[in-house]
């Protein structure tokens, strides 16, 4: 592989990652405008618009066919339509600390997944930097506490399919970044994230009998930001990243990545929201940081590199 790709590529993974961490006080602030399938719907109607102007001007020429479509249909399913639904819907049940726990297992069913779907090889150390990495996210988020006895059932089981819903994007992506361009890929994303979660919210306000309040959101200035953050970076840049790391580097690789993202999102809180630091998000980040070296640089490949 060249070598000039696959630094751009971990670049992007990087990008992806921070991106990702600083989101989350994004979405905080959007929520306290909007209820969280509008915040979705704007989101990705955000994020559409964006992505469909270098179409409409022909800077970008789309080259998908009805049978590409169906094929391209089950990356655009996981991710971003089951993730978040899944997880938006998970989080009204479960704490914010049960899902984060959860979803740090995600590098884990991915190892799983692109082993035996992509026949992707991983040695005892780099399984050992897996692991080592989703226990540190695990134990900042024990640390911070768990009211155990609070966890509930449906909670769990939806922001775990939400965790397999994102394994599945990886391997998913995996393959078809090899067939298709970076640019189809990420429109379809964006277009069925945009359909899917306008659907859901319209659906939701008509039955409520508050769809004079759908745009409403858009009055607030700080709701405005948050949402042009989220759909512009956090969702269509985001998925241009993450495609473009995945056409280069092997899946169980990239979704280590997302424990990074967990482990900037907790810092960003520290540094903008003023929230706690304490001595276990240091042993923690140590744990993710070394976990994450470990899994990209302890393989024959880069080592030959």
């Amino acid at each position: 592989m060249d070598s000039k790709r696959k630094k751009l590529a971990y670049i992007a993974a990087l990008l992806y990652a921070f991106i990702i961490g600083f989101s989350f006080i994004f979405v905080k602030l959007a929520l306290l405008a909007a209820d969280p399938l509008n915040t979705l719907a704007h989101r990705f109607t955000v994020a559409f618009l964006v992505a469909s102007i270098p179409i409409v001007f022909g800077w970008i020429k789309l080259n998908i066919k009805p049978r590409d479509m169906l094929l391209i249909l089950p990356l655009t399913l996981f991710y971003p339509t089951m993730f978040f639904a899944f997880q938006t819907f998970g989080l009204v049940y479960a704490s914010s600390s049960e899902a984060g726990i959860i979803q740090a297992t995600v590098p884990i069913f991915t190892l799983i997944l692109a082993t035996y779907f992509l026949k992707e090889h991983t040695n005892r150390w780099q399984k050992l930097c897996i692991v080592l990495s989703v226990t540190g996210v695990i134990y900042i988020f024990t640390m911070q506490g768990i009211a155990i006895e609070s966890t509930n059932f449906k909670g769990t089981i939806l922001i775990l399919f939400s965790t397999l819903s994102v394994s599945g994007y990886n391997i998913v992506a995996r393959s078809l970044t090899k067939k298709y361009k970076l640019s189809d890929l990420t429109y379809m994303m964006t277009a069925i994230g945009f359909l899917c979660f306008n659907l859901f919210s319209l659906i939701h306000h008509a039955v409520n009998g508050s769809i004079h309040l759908y745009f409403q959101p858009f009055t607030n200035m700080t709701f405005l930001i948050s949402i042009v953050f989220l759909g512009v970076l956090s969702s269509l840049i985001t998925s241009f990243l993450s495609n473009y790391a995945l056409s280069q580097i092997e899946a169980s690789k990239i979704s280590v990545f997302s424990n990074l993202a967990t482990f900037i999102a907790i810092m960003a809180g520290v540094v903008f929201l003023h929230e706690k630091l304490a001595y276990f998000h240091i042993i923690g980040a140590i744990m993710i940081v070394l976990g994450l070296l470990g899994t990209t640089f302890l393989d024959k490949e880069t080592k030959a590199a």
